[in-house]
């Protein structure tokens, strides 16, 4: 069985080719800048196309073309499906479906919340119905996993009949990679998903936090927007809603406030830096860099404190994501002075970058597991196409 996933931006595409026998990665793909005067084709990181690619569409057949002309795979019409990741489902999708007329409409009609993110996940399914319209498609949202959060959780405490018309409440974002590295962790650990308490920690260029209670989300720092929560590579995170306002007061107009919180806020707008990798290289001799990773690391510290409140007794804590995943500084930061929770971390299986990094001792694990949302959205799309 071959499955194909795709990511679509608005002006890039990112495929992922499985045969889902072995569940093993065949090949990836990205195309960037289409549209644009010069377009390019990646395989595997390597450039093997540049020149205009005018839509979603032509990237499309371009890729099918380099996937023959590799002998990867002849043709689309050896795809079993197609896999896409489709940031908001809001309240409408509680998890992944198999994509006809009606699902088109409401992901358009959701695209309200997510007018960065949803139309542009439309370009790649409306480009495989024109390609190859009898394929199977099936949509994949960030939000599903976190639909089982209680409403204690995921309410804002605002004046209910304006938030139910406006469907203003919590959603949360990164499901699918918290999804990934809890059945991972879950795994490592030898248990059942169900019967475990897990945090996870996706840090990257964005980055949120997840309290799992028995396998399911029941909160998480991103809320109605990706801009709730951590401190991110140019967002802002939680910020008193207050702020907003005195700024609109001055005269700061709603599309200048989203650019600020969006791009200009976060580890850059601390320190004119976003890149974690390089705020580790300066920090000693820069206090605005020392700071932003302090801030950082410090934000996830204090909700990991909140969750573990909140879900009573947890097994592990789940690192992932670029930062996550690859920064022993953060990850030592963010573990220290913890151990009243039972977590002990282990400074040399930090360094080591172990998959297992808390000491022997330690009654919560702590664990380093690298996020693959490419191959959760194909397992999501063989679970529907066998059902």
């Amino acid at each position: 069985m071959k499955i194909l996933t795709i990511n679509s931006g608005s002006s890039s595409l990112k495929v992922a080719l499985f045969e889902m026998r072995d569940e093993k990665r065949v090949s990836f793909l990205e195309v960037e800048k289409i549209g644009e005067d010069i377009s390019r084709v990646l395989l595997e990181k390597e450039t093997v196309f540049e020149g205009k690619i005018e839509d979603h569409y032509e990237a499309l057949k371009k890729i099918e073309k380099i996937l023959n002309e590799k002998n990867i795979l002849k043709n689309f019409d050896q795809l079993s499906a197609v896999g896409h990741r489709v940031v908001h489902g809001g309240e409408k999708f509680k998890k992944s479906v198999i994509i006809d007329k009606k699902v088109i409409k409401d992901i358009k009609e959701l695209s309200s919340l997510a007018p960065l993110h949803n139309p542009s996940n439309l370009k790649g399914i409306e480009a495989i119905l024109k390609k190859a319209p009898s394929l199977t498609q099936v949509a994949v949202f960030d939000t599903a996993f976190h639909q089982t959060m209680p409403k204690k959780a995921y309410l804002y405490a605002i004046d209910y009949k304006t938030a139910q018309k406006e469907k203003i409440r919590r959603y949360g974002f990164h499901g699918t990679s918290h999804m990934h590295v809890a059945k991972e962790g879950a795994k490592i650990l030898k248990k059942e998903l169900k019967d475990l308490n897990l945090i996870t920690i996706h840090l990257g260029n964005g980055a949120s936090i997840t309290a799992i209670k028995n396998g399911k989300s029941v909160d998480t720092s991103m809320g109605f927007t990706p801009l709730e929560g951590l401190v991110m590579g140019t967002r802002s995170g939680d910020i008193d809603p207050g702020v907003l306002l005195y700024l609109m007061e001055k005269g700061f107009e709603a599309k200048e406030i989203e650019e600020l919180l969006n791009k200009r806020s976060g580890l850059k707008g601390l320190c004119g830096k976003n890149d974690m990798r390089e705020i580790e290289k300066i920090k000693a001799n820069s206090q605005t860099a020392s700071l932003a990773f302090e801030i950082f690391c410090y934000r996830v510290k204090k909700y990991i404190g909140a969750y573990m409140a909140a879900l009573g007794e947890v097994e592990a804590l789940i690192f992932t994501a670029g930062i996550g995943e690859n920064s022993l500084e953060v990850r030592e930061r963010v573990c220290e002075n913890l151990e009243i929770f039972g977590i002990k971390l282990d400074k040399e299986k930090n360094k080591r970058n172990e998959t297992i990094i808390s000491k022997k001792s330690s009654k919560v694990k702590v664990l380093v597991i690298k996020t693959d949302e490419e191959i959760e959205i194909a397992r999501e799309t063989k679970r529907l196409l066998l059902a």
